[in-house]
């Protein structure tokens, strides 16, 4: 990603971000900004608030307070039209979501038809484009039981890419994969970003956020502890918050228990 020169407008711009269930405060007051073709990754420990602030950005969760800005259009204006704003955000979930009882050209045909009023011959176009994108061009015609887990993912991933998103949101999407399952969505989404993709991933592989990530957010409680190059929040953490969090994660048995959770 190049900022050099002028400033331009962030993709993404959150501004005191607050969200609250019941009496819980959740989030507890974001700002973030993502810039176009940037890559950030949002680590933290479960409850932290990852995958809520994702659900904002796309207002899967409306905000208690503060702005989210998406390609220049404030998301939580009540005037927006919301239905417009999502068609340029996709977004993958820890589960599928895949229609079961349709193919795998017809789980990426049927939502540019219903959204974006394409012609059936563009929806397939596009649909087999995209699943040539993530290696399962030879797969069109099954169904998704008939996929492994990795398959599936590949597939959700390119559904949201057949409806042209400006940003990808990402949320733990290989936390439900088995462990041999998990790098083949991966290199996916490496792929994307290296062609350029807007992207937020909310993730527990490390591997992957110091290889691909522009810049690493670690939330905890609520609040943006730290954030920077991959190499520093994750390689050298300034924060002690941090430092205890990552110990978890890629050395459990020396911090004394499991590793992370979601």
């Amino acid at each position: 990603m190049s900022m050099g020169g002028a400033r331009t407008r962030p993709e993404v711009e959150i501004r005191g971000l607050r969200k609250a269930f019941g009496g819980t405060e959740v989030l507890r007051g974001i700002d973030l900004e993502v810039a176009r073709g940037e890559v950030v990754c949002v680590i933290g420990p479960s409850g932290s608030g990852k995958s809520t602030l994702l659900r904002c950005v796309n207002l899967l969760e409306e905000p208690t307070s503060g702005r989210v800005v998406v390609g220049g259009t404030e998301v939580t204006d009540p005037d927006t039209d919301i239905d417009a704003v999502r068609r340029g955000i996709g977004m993958v979930f820890q589960q599928f979501n895949l229609f079961p009882h349709v193919t795998v050209e017809e789980n990426l045909t049927l939502p540019q038809r219903r959204v974006l009023r394409r012609g059936r011959a563009e929806a397939v176009r596009v649909a087999r484009e995209h699943l040539e994108r993530v290696g399962l061009a030879d797969r069109a015609g099954a169904y998704p039981a008939q996929l492994s887990g990795g398959q599936q993912q590949r597939v959700a991933i390119a559904r949201a890419l057949a409806m042209d998103p400006e940003v990808m949101l990402f949320d733990e999407p290989t936390s439900a994969l088995d462990p041999e399952l998990v790098g083949e969505v991966l290199a996916v989404m490496r792929g994307l970003a290296g062609q350029g993709m807007t992207m937020m991933v909310v993730t527990h592989e490390m591997g992957f956020a110091r290889e691909v990530a522009d810049r690493v957010v670690f939330m905890d409680g609520g609040l943006i502890v730290e954030e920077g190059p991959a190499d520093q929040v994750v390689g050298a953490p300034r924060e002690a918050r941090t430092r205890d969090f990552l110990t978890r994660i890629l050395h459990p048995a020396a911090a004394g228990g499991p590793g992370g959770g979601r």
